[in-house]
């Protein structure tokens, strides 16, 4: 067996073992297993045994309502594509032209179920109601079961908190009386009572329990524009709740997003997950996931470019250290050409790759000190209103990769997936269209060195 080959048994080999450099990077273009950007926003996570289940909305052709999907993983950073478990009816409320928004799902030990909450509602925004779905897996078909305004008071965006006695309760946005927390009945299935209603008029909800203490966080209402998100804490849901406060950089507004969940990976490690949107084209919005720390009673937010989650552990830490290949210097070849591109690192990127000349670029001599799957990035300009689609073959072993639109032809995104490296300097990647289509302008490939 040459060198190569054996090199590559060895990625196939520690693939299994190998993975503390999986990253999550956020705010970037993000391909699940179906080989296409994530479609779950708006989301929330529920977790059983050692498997996570994202479950949010798809927005690919536009805010109506498509389908509510489930992706599945057991790293928080490979996302496997499980299927629909709303899908769009001929009429009702999941009919055409309804908002299905931020579906939540909870387990009811009792009954067995895996409850869903959504907010439902026309067009136009008129209705403000809760709608409840239910099934008997948690990432499989569920039943819907109708739409009403929760103790008779307008309901929007919403969110779900299940606590360690198993009561659950709706956090829902009341444009006319304020944030509201609702205790569920005991079957999760309707509203029983009202715990505790801020004046103040926030959206977004999501709840952290710490150590006894709980975390409110929330929105300002400011439609599709971002803005500095808050948070208040209690010792207990029914109050005092202390006053809100922002927990990311003031003037960031929460890293350009909204949050949507808040997922307590271990007693030491939350996750704040948040919705970067992009109202004017909603399937290219992207996601903000990063590390929060909390202390007491107080919470906050640092950016990172890209860090390492291990939910095996229970804990994260940052990125490694990288190295970064201009594609211009790369290996040009069918119709591929060096273009101008003033957004570009060096002003220089590489196109038409992919079309019928078979356009492409290759990469070769990637230095890594790693063997096993990591994250690679790929700071790309896609300037169409659809995705983009690259055959990436990295030492030998092809996958599909999504590209966002990045909002004009010279302002760069990232892409991110995984790939099997070995540790040297034989590393390749080859970027190409597939079926004839066109790949993105490639600016730089970023891949991890230690």
């Amino acid at each position: 067996m040459n060198l190569q080959l054996l090199s590559l048994a060895l990625v196939a080999s520690l693939t299994s073992l190998a993975n503390a450099s999986l990253q999550i990077v956020s705010g970037g273009s993000w391909t699940a297993s179906n080989g296409a950007h994530l479609q779950a926003h708006g989301p929330g996570v529920t977790k059983v045994g050692n498997t996570y289940y994202l479950i949010g909305e798809n927005k690919l052709n536009g805010s109506s309502f498509q389908s509510i999907n489930c992706y599945s993983s057991t790293n928080l950073v490979e996302w496997t594509y499980v299927g629909e478990l709303l899908t769009l009816q001929s009429s009702g409320d999941l009919g055409p032209n309804r908002v299905v928004e931020r579906p939540k799902v909870i387990y009811n030990d009792a009954t067995e179920q895996y409850v869903m909450y959504m907010h439902i509602d026309s067009s136009n925004y008129g209705e403000a109601k809760v709608g409840v779905a239910t099934g008997t897996s948690v990432c499989g078909k569920f039943t819907y079961r109708g739409s009403w305004r929760p103790l008779g008071f307008e309901s929007r965006d919403m969110g779900l908190f299940k606590d360690d006695d198993g009561t659950a309760y709706l956090m829902t946005e009341d444009r006319s009386n304020g944030l509201r927390i609702d205790r569920l009945s005991s079957d999760y299935l309707n509203v029983t009572s009202n715990v505790y209603t801020w004046a103040e008029k926030y959206e977004s909800p999501a709840i952290l329990k710490r150590n006894g203490v709980y975390f409110m966080f929330g929105s300002h209402l400011t439609g599709w524009n971002t803005n500095d998100n808050i948070y208040s804490t209690a010792t207990s849901l029914s109050g005092p709740w202390s006053a809100w406060k922002t927990f990311a950089p003031v003037g960031s507004n929460t890293f350009t997003s909204q949050t949507s969940f808040i997922l307590p990976v271990s007693n030491s490690f939350a996750m704040f997950m948040g919705d970067r949107w992009t109202p004017s084209n909603l399937m290219a919005s992207t996601y903000i996931w990063l590390p929060l720390t909390v202390s007491g009673t107080t919470a906050s937010l640092t950016w990172y470019d890209n860090w390492i989650p291990n939910v095996a552990a229970g804990t994260w830490s940052t990125a490694p250290t990288d190295t970064s290949y201009e594609a211009e210097s790369g290996t040009i070849s069918g119709g591929s050409q060096k273009l101008s591109c003033s957004g570009c690192s060096g002003g220089t990127s590489v196109g038409y790759l992919g079309g019928s000349s078979g356009g492409a670029l290759t990469i070769n001599n990637i230095v890594t000190d790693i063997t096993g799957l990591t994250t690679v990035r790929i700071r790309y300009a896609n300037g169409d209103s659809t995705q983009r689609f690259a055959d990436v073959t990295v030492n030998g072993v092809k996958q599909r990769v999504a590209f966002v639109p990045s909002g004009g032809g010279q302002m760069v995104f990232t892409a991110s997936f995984t790939a099997g490296l070995v540790k040297g300097s034989g590393n390749t990647m080859k970027i190409e269209g597939v079926n004839g289509g066109w790949a993105p302008d490639v600016d730089v490939v970023i891949v991890p060195r230690s």
